[in-house]
């Protein structure tokens, strides 16, 4: 009986390489699509913008003549440094709360069956109502500024990691256990690898809400900052230079889970290639 002849080396060469994942082709693919979805959202803009008048709309180059304007954009950026120190402070105090609250919850069965329905009802109020609150117990600077970041953010987060933790399979505990794992190892080893996923995906929801809260609490509280620039623009009926601070914090926004994506691409490699 005839066999068939076995590939020549660079024929298997060649099937290994069409296998092979492209991930810089993808990487590329990727920006060309995001780059191409934002020029199209500035050209319906601007073409929206024409139709009517400035104060209603200001089109896009309006404002980028407002990010031109050296004196407008020193104040933006001081605004902008001031406010992410509450914003950052709040978020990182999200993180310490949300990761291990939601981990207990998530692997000890009473505690969730204990907290399970005080988060469900804080998830259901919306955070704004616990401004008066904040004034009360923390002013009208900084620190009710932190509390409103906290707050905005932290219930969504727990939400997130509790999911995370019940998700863990059984078996994968066992399997680590089965080769002697410490209670240490199996957290550092199993858990938390297992559960990257969800604690990647709990800080983008955290991240969002954080910003959310930062120019919540610039608008509610104290009008400093960011705040007191877009009340000016308001008060001076200055569209532009109002919607050039949502640009920008549209902008820290998409910088902000840029980093969260690449921070996902080295964590996640193994997932992300399947």
């Amino acid at each position: 009986m005839s066999t068939l002849p076995s590939p020549k080396p660079a024929e298997r060469g060649a099937n290994v390489a069409v296998r092979s994942p492209a991930p810089f082709g993808a990487w590329g693919r990727d920006r060309a699509l995001q780059a191409a979805s934002l020029l199209v959202g500035l050209i319906l803009w601007e073409a929206i913008a024409s139709q009517l008048s400035t104060f209603v709309l200001p089109p896009p180059s309006n404002v980028l003549a407002k990010f031109f304007d050296l004196a407008f954009t020193a104040q933006l950026l001081a605004a902008l440094g001031n406010a992410l120190q509450h914003m950052a402070l709040g978020f990182g105090l999200a993180l310490l709360v949300a990761i291990p609250l939601g981990i207990l919850m998530g692997r000890i069965p009473w505690l969730n069956a204990m907290l399970d329905p005080v988060v469900t009802a804080l998830y259901a109020i919306p955070t704004i109502a616990f401004v008066p609150f904040f004034i009360i117990w923390f002013g009208l600077f900084f620190p009710s500024r932190v509390a409103l970041v906290f707050a905005m953010a932290v219930i969504d987060m727990l939400i997130v990691v509790v999911a995370g933790a019940r998700d863990l399979r059984p078996e994968m505990l066992s399997a680590g256990r089965s080769f002697g794992a410490t209670r240490l190892q199996l957290a550092t080893k199993v858990m938390f690898p297992a559960m990257m996923p969800f604690l990647l995906t709990a800080c983008r929801i955290g991240l969002a809400r954080a910003i959310n809260g930062m120019i919540t609490a610039e608008l509610f509280f104290a009008a400093v900052n960011l705040g007191a620039l877009m009340k000016m623009s308001s008060r001076t009926f200055d569209s532009a230079g109002l919607l050039t601070v949502i640009v920008l914090i549209a902008l820290v926004g998409l910088l902000g889970q840029y980093l969260i994506g690449l921070l996902e691409s080295r964590l996640l490699h193994w997932k992300l290639r399947k």
